[in-house]
């Protein structure tokens, strides 16, 4: 997420009653977590297992645990709880905002748009010409979408993401400030949910389609003309790229590439990155081909132990 001006390294160590390690006027443009940092953003770190991924990544200052000798062009600042910290500069810059009614005033809706009774359009969302959200279908505050897009009913677009950090006491919510954007010609099948980003943005490229009851986690990214079938469930921070069709209840962990052109067919599942230009089946998934010859093997597994006894 970018603050709507660039703040100072003091300013923002201020607000959270903080030391830091930098010139006082260095300038944070905003805030971001690990996966989705960029240059001028604020990230934070409170476990020695990331430190060095921390301050080695694109973010140009990090809330961080320990005192340490900051990188080159780089600034700190010293806190006991990173995250609780980090959580309360998103609330404060990205505050919840209680809605006003079914279509919020301030959202932005494009000519030859329909929103059909009992819909939901939350505060600041962005929608654009010629598009169709369908009764019941929610979709939440700074969501952005194209034009020609159709969202059905009971999709649920931008809800915050599934990261949490676990104590003795519970789970604190590491709280979202991201987007979820839909780009021009995209269909969103009925009951789907897709989350937004953590404080990035969870992108469904142009011309994709859902089937219903698709879930696709926080900061993935889905790219040009996918076909994603019914009940498929993509984690978090995941990558789709262009031309890929996921048929039905396929299951990819998070973290992963499936790549351009790849085919994965029902029932699959993976937990590692996938070569684009394949057909994949099974779990975990390998190509089907060799899947297939597997399962010929196995049928004739029986036959075999029959003939030794």
């Amino acid at each position: 997420m970018k603050f709507d001006s660039p703040l100072t390294l003091k300013e923002v160590a201020g607000l959270i009653g903080a030391r830091f390690i930098g010139a006082p006027d260095f300038r944070i443009s905003g805030i971001n977590e690990i996966h989705m940092v960029e240059a001028g953003d604020l990230t934070f770190v409170d476990h020695p297992k990331y430190y060095t991924k921390a301050l080695e990544s694109k973010a140009t200052t990090i809330i961080i645990n320990k005192e340490v000798e900051p990188p080159a062009g780089k600034a700190l600042i010293i806190s006991d709880r990173p995250f609780d910290d980090y959580v309360f500069l998103v609330t404060k810059f990205r505050p919840f905002e209680k809605a006003v009614s079914a279509i919020s005033p301030s959202a932005g809706i494009g000519e030859g748009t329909v929103i059909q009774p009992g819909a939901f359009v939350g505060n600041h969302v962005k929608i654009g010409k010629n598009c169709i959200i369908h009764s019941n279908a929610s979709i939440y505050d700074h969501s952005v979408l194209g034009n020609n897009v159709i969202v059905h009913s009971g999709a649920v677009i931008g809800a915050d993401a599934f990261y949490f950090q676990r104590r003795p006491e519970g789970y604190k919510k590491l709280e979202s400030c991201g987007r979820t954007i839909l780009e021009d010609n995209v269909e969103i099948g009925a009951n789907c949910t897709i989350d937004k980003g953590v404080s990035g943005d969870t992108v469904v490229s142009f011309g994709t389609k859902f089937d219903n009851h698709v879930q696709v986690g926080h900061d993935t990214f889905i790219g040009r003309n996918c076909l994603i079938g019914a009940f498929c469930a993509i984690a978090g921070v995941t990558i789709i790229e262009d031309d890929v069709i996921l048929w039905a209840n396929v299951l990819v962990n998070k973290d992963l590439v499936i790549g351009k052109g790849a085919v994965v067919l029902a029932g699959a599942g993976t937990e590692k990155s996938l070569e684009g230009g394949k057909v994949y089946w099974g779990i975990p998934a390998i190509e089907a081909r060799k899947k297939w010859r597997e399962v010929a093997a196995l049928k004739m597994l029986p036959d075999l132990i029959h003939k030794i006894k």
